[in-house]
């Protein structure tokens, strides 16, 4: 398996994760959203089959966004001189595996190598935390995969915004 960046050539032979928004942003969004440089997609490629996506886009961690005790924790990471109002972060705006590769690990693995290559990539640009907006159904997914819970529950909601601090890999 290979992880490959999305690009205007790459042609899609197909994908299904079970999720058809997932699905629709693929095969039809993904390559306008890097053409307008809204958010780049990768794909992890099995002898021509694509086993899972994600795209990654720039985010922050702000004040206005996270509950009260989760702030406290966050400001107290930096320095006093260094505490302020929002914190760069980079969002993982989709995440998918395809149904064919479920039950295999590929989603822990794949996000195993997203973290390591955000970490080691740092020298492009600086930021913090990874976030992601999980799926209520993909929160015990991303909290397995070191990642915590910025917001609270609200009526209504479908997502949830998380974090993962890229210090931990130190």
């Amino acid at each position: 398996m290979r992880v490959v960046a999305l690009t205007p050539e790459y042609e899609i032979q197909g994908f299904d994760c079970g999720d058809s928004d997932l699905n629709e942003f693929l095969l039809q969004d993904a390559k306008h959203f890097s053409e307008k440089r809204i958010a780049n997609t990768f794909v992890l490629e099995d002898e021509g089959e694509i086993a899972a996506y994600f795209c990654l886009l720039n985010d922050k961690v702000s004040r206005l966004e996270v509950t009260n005790s989760r702030w406290k924790k966050i400001k107290d990471s930096f320095p006093e001189n260094k505490r302020f109002r929002s914190y760069p972060s980079i969002k993982i705006g989709r995440f998918a595996v395809s149904v064919n590769y479920r039950g295999q690990n590929v989603g822990t693995k794949l996000m195993d190598m997203i973290k390591d290559f955000l970490y080691n990539e740092q020298s492009r640009s600086a930021f913090r935390f990874i976030t992601v907006d999980a799926y209520l159904s993909a929160i015990p997914f991303y909290e397995k995969n070191g990642f915590k819970l910025l917001s609270q529950k609200e009526e209504g909601d479908t997502t949830r915004l998380m974090f993962f601090d890229i210090k931990k890999l130190e």
